[in-house]
């Protein structure tokens, strides 16, 4: 959902080149560690350059994160909606991860590293997995959630993810083929029910893949994108994937893209595990290209917000199950074209008010935290 999902624990932009306006190559990046590494470049005058290509492409993930969040309680009363949550889904979680990956590519278990790391990924992970069982157990339906901190509730998936996947980086770039190494995995994790739910293992596996290309890709795959001809394509291959998410609607269970269940768990042999981890990988790929071929590559007054993406993503679930347990959607007007619009206005506005400067400021000790006091003897490694 982290993927920087930020400054010291979000998915992070890549410092760009000013005079090229192309990313610089890992080699200039200070990587944090967090779901969003880099900061930045020091320039000559002492400041930070940030690519907005990247800042912009989290900004517009994150909405459609909180978009599709949305959309899902009105699922049942709209085909062109389960459509456009299906393509939607298709790519926005890959979107994230693969950024995530491309910017852990000089991880290498350093102490500073894995200081940021623990405060960026792993300590947020654990405040917002009792905050929502919290607010679950006092304002959601039964069954409530159990107090565990093994059982990732809902988008906190992404966090335990992250630090998995983190901290098998160096792994990734010892094998001599990383990419199919990692397909296996998924591969693996698509037909084996026995795996179970904790610490959501199959997403581990399943979007394993994402990430580690992520690690493989070089600044000029992304700069590729930004040529004339994928633009131009780019758009009608979003389209082709919403006509063919319009023909899978009523066929295709969610669960497929949510990869957290194997195929057995969805009642499917277990030979169709390897074909929809094949086929999804595909279909994600080429529609995360068209994505990123679209994400202007220029300072925009949203680009600031790609910066707070952890925010966003981890406290606008709070808002969606408060709509949904308040009961906003039981009406007939929720499930009305300007019902879901209205819908999609509100979670757009405030999962870009959560990206913004203050409430990374005011939630700074939950998302960002600064435990200086826990560490010893690392400080200058």
């Amino acid at each position: 959902m982290h993927h920087d999902p930020t400054e010291s624990g979000q998915l992070s932009a890549v410092p760009a080149d000013p005079a090229a306006g192309r990313p610089l190559p890992p080699e200039s990046v200070a990587h944090a560690a967090g779901p969003g590494a880099a900061k930045g470049t020091a320039t000559a005058g002492g400041g930070k350059v940030r690519d907005p290509f990247f800042d912009n492409a989290k900004y517009l993930a994150i909405v459609l994160v909180a978009l599709a969040h949305s959309w899902e309680p009105l699922l049942s009363s709209s085909r062109p909606l389960r459509a456009l949550y299906l393509t939607v889904y298709a790519f926005h979680m890959p979107a994230f991860i693969i950024i995530s990956g491309y910017f852990s590519r000089t991880f290498t278990l350093g102490a500073p590293q894995v200081r940021k790391l623990i405060t960026g990924v792993a300590v947020p992970y654990v405040i917002f997995q009792y905050a929502y069982t919290l607010f679950a157990r006092l304002a959601g339906p039964d069954p409530v959630p159990t107090w565990s901190v093994i059982d990732s509730w809902w988008l906190n998936w992404f966090l335990v993810a992250l630090f998995a996947w983190r901290l098998t980086t160096p792994l990734w770039r010892l094998v001599r083929w990383p990419l199919p190494l990692a397909l296996a995995f998924a591969v693996l994790g698509s037909m084996s029910p026995e795996i179970g739910a904790d610490l959501d293992l199959q997403r581990v596996l399943q979007f394993l893949p994402y990430f580690v290309l992520g690690l493989l890709l070089r600044p000029r795959h992304f700069a590729f994108l930004a040529h004339k001809w994928p633009k131009i394509v780019a758009g009608p291959v979003l389209l082709a994937g919403l006509c063919a998410a319009w023909w899978l609607a009523p066929h295709l269970p969610y669960a497929w893209l949510y990869h957290r269940e194997s195929a057995q768990d969805l009642g499917a042999p277990w030979w169709s595990g390897p074909l929809m981890t094949f086929a999804l990988f595909a279909a994600s790929l080429v529609l995360t290209a068209a994505f990123l071929a679209l994400v202007p590559r220029r300072a925009a007054w949203c680009t600031r917000l790609g910066a707070g993406t952890l925010g966003g993503y981890l406290l606008h679930g709070f808002l969606i199950k408060a709509a949904e347990w308040g009961g906003w959607y039981d009406g007939a007007f929720a499930h009305s074209v300007p019902g879901a619009l209205l819908f999609s206005a509100g979670a757009g506005l405030a999962v870009t008010l959560l990206c913004t400067p203050p409430v990374r400021r005011a939630f700074r000790w939950a998302l960002e935290p600064r435990l200086d006091w826990a560490f010893g003897g690392t400080r200058g490694a």
